[in-house]
């Protein structure tokens, strides 16, 4: 369902002919080391592949449109070794498409006071060749990432992993398609949006589909498959009583498989790899899919609940920043608030809460839903772990996407839950539920999300980066009269930078 193993990073290592061909070798010999070094490290995700040393402007060119069409290339890792005069690099950063990561760095920790001549001066100038190249990215205006420091520390590896994970959800997003099946719920404002600039600024493509069409792959699931993913259920889940074997409530078990099976067979037919539903637009199905879209998050697909097409695609893309890290990623919401010592947010939805971000085993349960007019739907009942999270959202401004993002705590929840069987979330905001609530709402944050455990802010600044998205971060660093202020600022400059 995700997979880096194909995926990889381009080191590009900027040199020129003016050195002599002893000192490129040199150069390529180091570019090599670093980059076998970085494919190495367990912050790395992807591959990192050394490529020939640049030294002029037609190899630099052919380079960058070798990318483009490269279908494992994530983005470009750039680094100047010696001085290579940014001009020639002009033609090829102007073609490119994919990310670009400047890492500015040197191929020796330490000078060798001793016997440093001007030989090694002459082949270690990252300090003023990285300073020429950065200043043609500042002139051209390119999107970039800047990581400053050694290659073989520590610190520098995680860095550049959060860009390649999020460089990884960019590349996905460019190919990722999103099913909504009926539209959004009735006269709600924020899940909203213009489709046609969210695939011209964001890549992925949101297509609509009638129910219809996913019950007509739900009738035909046989028994025998059903069979045999209610006996996962039995075996992967704590199972209530009333729909273990025998049990009076089997059957809402089976016919909860059975739309399983039925959504997955469609997701794949129509290559979708995120989508959304709404209990207004059931028709056809007996229950409103809640274990099955638990489950297919668990997998790594996106959703939003309601036909909320724009939180669907984030949370597909935080399951990619977050494949093969721990903590797990969800649909949420900021459901209701706990307002003593400071103030906690429960935050749940009717169903569809990923199981990823669950502390120990969930239960399999059926109960009544007061929404949507169908038969009680099961679902997997658990609370999530707690530790540190974000909690994001993405919305349409009218002129731009806006991405909000929240850092959080998780709490363990003190107090039994007997009557609130869905899957829950309970958290402090930072800096404190007052501040994080008045930006939130200042910023237009939606009331869905997509909350993860495995990731930083930093991850998702990286992204909104790569996209020209706008991202607002709120944390213990919060203060309302300069978050106000940014906002102010943020509307005059994308007013000014996307013109009339």
């Amino acid at each position: 369902m995700i997979d880096f193993a194909n995926l990889e990073a381009w080191l590009v290592t900027g040199s020129q002919h003016l050195y002599g061909p002893e000192t490129l070798q040199k150069v390529e010999e180091h570019s090599t080391a670093i980059a076998r070094a970085l494919a190495t490290s367990l912050q790395i995700p992807v591959k990192v592949v050394p490529k020939p040393v640049m030294t002029n402007s037609d190899s630099i060119h052919q380079l960058c449109l070798d990318a483009n069409t490269s279908k494992n290339c994530v983005g470009l890792i750039t680094w100047m070794h010696t001085f290579s005069p940014a001009r020639m690099w002009i033609a090829g950063l102007r073609s490119l498409d994919r990310p670009m990561l400047h890492l500015h760095t040197q191929f020796n920790e330490q000078l060798p006071w001793s016997t440093i001549d001007m030989d090694f001066m002459n082949l270690n100038q990252a300090a003023h060749g990285d300073r020429e190249f950065g200043f043609i990215g500042a002139r051209m205006r390119l999107k970039r990432k800047v990581i400053v420091g050694f290659w073989q520390d520590p610190v520098v590896h995680a860095e550049l992993g959060a860009w390649l994970r999020a460089a990884c959800a960019w590349h996905d997003a460019q190919q990722l398609e999103v099913a909504r099946l009926g539209d959004n719920m009735r006269n709600v404002a924020v899940t909203e949006g213009n489709k046609v600039n969210a695939e011209m600024t964001l890549g992925y493509s949101v297509k609509g589909y009638g129910v219809g069409d996913l019950v007509k792959r739900v009738q035909q699931v046989t028994d025998a498959e059903v069979s045999r993913l209610t006996a996962e259920y039995d075996e992967s889940y704590t199972v209530a009583e009333s729909l273990r074997p025998g049990g009076t409530r089997r059957q809402s078990m089976c016919e909860a498989a059975r739309i399983e099976l039925g959504l997955r067979a469609f997701l794949e037919d129509t290559g979708s790899h995120a989508f959304t539903d709404t209990f207004e637009d059931l028709h056809g199905l007996k229950q409103l899919p809640g274990i099955a879209v638990q489950r297919l998050m668990a997998d790594g697909y996106g959703f939003g609940a309601e036909g909320d097409w724009k939180t669907s695609a984030l949370v597909r893309a935080v399951k990619v920043m977050s494949h093969g890290l721990e903590g797990g990623a969800s649909f949420m919401e900021d459901y209701t608030y706990h307002l003593t010592n400071g103030g906690q947010v429960l935050g749940a939805h009717m169903l569809e809460v990923c199981p990823s971000i669950a502390e120990g085993r969930p239960s399999a349960e059926v109960h009544p839903l007061s929404i949507g007019g169908k038969e009680d739907p099961v679902r997997l009942v658990f609370t999530a772990a707690q530790g540190n999270a974000i909690n994001a959202s993405v919305v349409d401004m009218g002129n731009r996407f806006r991405l909000i993002v929240n850092q959080v705590n998780l709490l363990r929840v003190e107090h039994p839950l007997p009557k609130l069987p869905v899957a829950r979330a309970v958290w402090v905001p930072e800096p404190n539920l007052k501040v994080s609530a008045t930006a939130w709402i200042l910023a237009g944050g939606a009331h869905h999300t997509a909350l993860s455990r495995a990731l930083t802010a930093e991850h998702l600044e990286n992204f909104a980066q790569m996209a020209g998205m706008e991202c607002l971060l709120i944390n213990r660093d919060t203060r309302i009269r300069d978050f106000a202020k940014e906002l102010q600022w943020n509307d005059m400059y994308y007013h000014l930078a996307h013109g009339l």
